[in-house]
């Protein structure tokens, strides 16, 4: 679905032009499409079967079904320097020295950040009336996957029926 794809492409747009702390670029972006999206979906099911973890099972499903994901992350985001305190430290530290299902810590305001690029996102998605949500367990998986060269990801499956599947679950 090629009408599909050009909404991701404008989608992968907004992100990247959303405004940035000291307008400082760490954003990173990837499309997946079609066959990549059940891959990712059914790695997400076996992940929360391996972890125990609630809802992978019914994100991986929704992933599944998605005839698209775009994938929004943050890429060797250097603190903004405030010694602001908002990542619970009380001058700024280096980050990404812990792994876990993501790299860390951040800076709030690198995190803050994202969540605008991933607001600017769906908000295309959205103008464009294609269904989306922002999920963070397909972010764990499709990192965990090497899909995407991030720390933090989060990603958001596209759907063009007649009912979104991503609420009223």
């Amino acid at each position: 679905m090629g009408e599909l794809r050009t909404v991701a492409e404008l989608m992968a747009i907004a992100a990247r032009t959303a405004p940035k702390s000291a307008g400082q670029d760490f954003i990173v972006t990837r499309i997946l499409e079609d066959e990549e999206c059940g891959k990712l979906g059914e790695a997400m099911v076996a992940y929360g079967e391996r972890s125990g973890k609630r809802n992978f099972d019914r994100d991986g499903d929704n992933v599944s079904g998605s005839a698209a994901v775009l994938l929004v992350g943050l890429r060797d985001a250097s603190p903004l320097g405030l010694n602001c305190g908002a990542c619970g430290h009380p001058k700024c530290v280096k980050p990404n020295t812990h792994e876990g299902e993501f790299r860390g810590p951040n800076c709030a305001l690198r995190l803050l950040d994202l969540g605008i690029a991933l607001g600017s996102a769906a908000k295309m998605a959205g103008m464009m009336n294609v269904d989306n949500r922002i999920m963070y367990r397909v972010g764990v998986v499709a990192r965990e996957m090497g899909l995407i060269d991030a720390d933090f990801v989060m990603g958001i499956p596209l759907s063009v029926t007649g009912k979104s599947p991503y609420f009223d679950r």
